[in-house]
């Protein structure tokens, strides 16, 4: 009897060691990303270790850490890292990819588009396959797309219905297109780490900021240091799902299916969850004490001729020709 029992015990002990090991030995592999942990940048990235976890059998694990914690708060420096193979996986946007590659601004060129269907046109298409060619000689293979969105304008100051009503606002920015756009409407525009806009909103050192409703107002809590938004709807942002070309073609074409299966699956996830939030986004920032303006055909249509100076200078920068892939690709949906 005591033999039964010491050596039921024993194989326990073994068998839990064994699940030791087997966790020890499980690859890790980093991916960082721009912004906090409740937003759906976050659950795209937590979907997609969980989907490579359930492909490899646990062998392979995807450590997410938000908020750019691994380049020091510096949103901008990511995709760089990763081309240098300093991190492995990245899930940024376009917009914040620019200082490494200017062209990766064609995606938010003011009023490029106006609605869903045109952007799935592009990012679907022949323009989003040309932008991860682009991506490659940056050694980031762009794996999916997911989605930021459309930015919308808020402030603490007023209502912006109309053009002049940006005159003289400190508006946050995220990247140097935006720069341009911000100056061309007479704003004061402050380009500055996502990390850092929350306490300058609290803190009056900036007025207003432009950003999607779903994947960063709400999740962010934004309404908490902004009275005002506007759904101008000028910009629009995508996400992506890169990794370091040196650690993809360490992969076997095995493996690199499951994580190009996995990455698509995901990032899909994260589209749908961002425009499901952004579908009920209004009335939960009303409810949460914004005044919200939905400008009319007419009124868009002003914002659109003022921000055409912006967008002639960057479509120059990125390229006419790319820029009427990218017109052609909406014109044909």
């Amino acid at each position: 009897m005591n033999f039964l029992k010491t050596g039921a015990t024993a194989l326990t002990s073994v068998l839990a060691g064994l699940a030791m090991m087997s966790a020890a030995s499980a690859e890790t592999f980093r991916l960082s990303h721009n912004t906090g942990d409740t937003t759906t940048w976050h659950r795209g990235a937590e979907k997609f270790n969980e989907l490579v976890k359930a492909a490899t059998g646990d062998e392979m694990d995807v450590r997410t850490f938000p908020n750019a914690q691994l380049s020091g708060g510096d949103q901008m420096r990511q995709a760089e890292m990763v081309g240098r193979g300093a991190i492995d996986f990245v899930m940024t946007s376009a917009i914040n990819v620019t200082p490494l590659e200017p062209q990766m601004a064609v995606f938010s060129l003011p009023y490029l588009y106006s609605s869903y269907e045109e952007v799935d046109a592009t990012v679907d298409g022949a323009p989003g396959d040309a932008m991860k060619e682009i991506m490659l000689k940056h050694n980031i293979v762009v794996l999916a797309w997911g989605e930021n969105g459309f930015r919308e304008v808020t402030n603490s100051k007023k209502p912006i219905t109309k053009p002049e009503d940006l005159a003289g606002l400190k508006m946050r920015v995220a990247g140097p297109m935006y720069i341009d756009v911000m100056n061309a409407l007479g704003a004061n525009p402050q380009q500055m780490q996502w990390t850092e806009t929350f306490t300058a909103l609290q803190q009056g050192v900036v007025d207003g900021q432009e950003n999607p409703v779903g994947a960063v107002i709400i999740p962010q809590r934004v309404y908490e240091v902004q009275k005002y938004l506007t759904t101008w709807k000028y910009s629009y942002d995508p996400v992506f799902l890169g990794v370091s070309k040196q650690l993809w073609d360490s992969w076997d074409a095995e493996t690199q299916e499951k994580m190009q299966t996995a990455a698509t699956e995901a990032m899909a996830y994260q589209k749908q969850i961002t425009r499901e939030d952004t579908d009920k986004g209004l009335d939960t920032l009303r409810e949460n004490g914004m005044e919200v303006y939905e400008p009319t055909a007419e009124e868009l249509q002003a914002f659109r001729d003022a921000t055409k100076p912006a967008f002639d200078t960057w479509a120059e920068k990125v390229g006419t020709d790319l820029v009427q892939t990218f017109q052609d690709a909406i014109s044909a949906n």
